[in-house]
């Protein structure tokens, strides 16, 4: 497991220690969680574009990179597993059973939950498919829990950090949209929310500057003004925090 301390999250309240991002995942130390979301898999075949590499090289080798780098345990999915409402054809569950094969490959298991677009999610996947997925970030994964859930709907199991997707955030710097995390508080109780940017790189970016509602509702988050955004510098490698919206908002 690496222990580089460049793409720690450190010094943000509610966010526990060893919570590491790197790219567009989020990895759990003491739980060997690797946590992406929105892999949105079949995108391509609902876009006029595509990428130079095809869709699913580019989701196997930007897991494969994240599994190599943390050697985790399990990873989850944090819903919007695939695109098409209706599952999807053939190479859709090909390209699920690729990013299962590369976690096997890996001595990794993968967990799927369940997202808004997973209507037929069972028609490509044989595996249990969770609402939403507790783990823990202490050894005995008793004292502080984490719930993975997707946000579009609101989990059921209370915690105090909950990792979704949904929302694929992005902020707008220097005229380029960059996908980012957004860390905030929850809506109800005393939680924290970290959001992941979309896994698929087809997926567009909500961008979240400039005004109060960025367009897709969240059912984790009601003030988006007290969110901080945070970029992962790939150049520098390590995540980047801004201050919270409201009050950087006249900048983006």
């Amino acid at each position: 497991m690496t222990t580089d301390d460049d793409d720690r999250l450190s010094g943000l309240q509610g966010v526990p220690e060893g919570l590491r991002i790197h790219g567009r995942a989020a990895f759990l130390e003491s739980t060997g969680t690797l946590v992406v979301a929105d892999t949105h898999v079949g995108r391509d075949e609902r876009s006029d574009v595509t990428l130079p590499l095809g869709e699913r090289r580019d989701l196997c080798d930007r897991l494969m990179g994240h599994l190599a780098r943390f050697e985790p345990e399990e990873v989850v999915i944090a819903g919007d597993v695939v695109h098409p409402f209706d599952g999807g054809s053939r190479a859709v569950r090909e390209t699920v059973e690729a990013l299962k094969g590369a976690c096997r490959d890996h001595d990794t298991d993968l967990v799927l939950v369940a997202g808004n677009h997973d209507r037929a999610l069972a028609t490509v996947w044989d595996g249990p498919i969770h609402e939403e997925y507790v783990v823990g970030v202490d050894g005995d994964r008793h004292d502080t829990d984490v719930v993975i859930c997707h946000g579009h709907e609101p989990p059921r199991t209370e915690a105090d950090l909950y990792l979704c997707g949904h929302l694929h955030p992005a902020i707008e710097i220097e005229g380029n949209r960059r996908p980012c995390f957004l860390h905030g508080s929850a809506a109800e109780g005393n939680g924290d929310v970290l959001v992941l940017p979309a896994f698929n790189r087809l997926a567009p970016g909500v961008r979240l500057g400039g005004r109060n509602d960025p367009g897709v509702s969240l059912a984790l988050i009601d003030d988006f003004d007290r969110g901080r955004p945070i970029v992962f510098d790939p150049g520098g490698g390590e995540p980047l925090a801004f201050p919270p919206l409201g009050s950087i908002r006249a900048y983006l």
